[in-house]
């Protein structure tokens, strides 16, 4: 497995909605202390910045919460819901524009007894489906802010393409206050797996 090639830098410094589609089928690896884990990315939605009203950044908006996102291409950004659950995004286009994709769901594909055990469940397909899910299976937390993705540590592996065919765009997830926003297409999913986070048209 370890002979497919990490994602590059300019991977991630592209139009970030092309990146979005693209990510789906790449392997997501994580190493730490305990283990190493990795998923195959299944389900994703990206955020455009300052002109989207469901992004943390919408109209510019800087803090320390959001400083990772304007950085360049390909590192992490990494926040906290609820107080409680992590959610891992991946930094897109260059410095200074404010975009990222949100990977909503994986297919586990090494490390299982390891993710099971941080999740506290025995069902695989359970494991990942769902972004504070999927962090904790990986072991993703605010430690991994701003990390580069083309480190040794959280990384991305070119593992496929997936078919335009096996692509499904849909509405994203639990943006209701983002008035249009909350209805475009931007959430990817590859069609028919079984892996992706419950919601519409899974």
């Amino acid at each position: 497995m370890y002979h497919i090639l990490k994602l590059p830098r300019e991977f991630y410094e592209c139009d970030t909605l092309a990146v979005a589609r693209e990510l789906l089928g790449k392997y997501l690896v994580h190493h730490t202390g305990d283990g190493t884990t990795i998923g195959k990315i299944v389900e994703v939605e990206a955020y455009i910045g300052p002109d989207d009203a469901a992004a943390h950044t919408f109209g510019g908006l800087r803090t320390g919460r959001t400083e990772a996102a304007f950085g360049p291409g390909g590192y992490a950004y990494v926040y906290l819901i609820y107080g409680i659950h992590c959610c891992f995004n991946i930094v897109t286009s260059t410095a200074g524009k404010p975009e990222v994709v949100l990977v909503r769901a994986l297919e586990p594909v090494e490390g299982h007894e390891l993710m099971r055990k941080r999740r506290n469940t025995p069902y695989d397909k359970d494991l990942c489906s769902g972004p504070g899910k999927l962090c904790c299976a990986m072991g993703i937390t605010r430690a991994e802010n701003a990390v580069d993705l083309c480190g040794n540590r959280l990384y991305l592996l070119d593992n496929c393409n997936i078919p335009e065919n096996d692509i499904i765009a849909t509405p994203r997830m639990n943006i209701d206050y983002a008035g249009e926003a909350k209805d475009y297409p931007w959430r990817y999913i590859i069609k028919g797996n079984s892996f992706v986070s419950r919601g519409r048209f899974r």
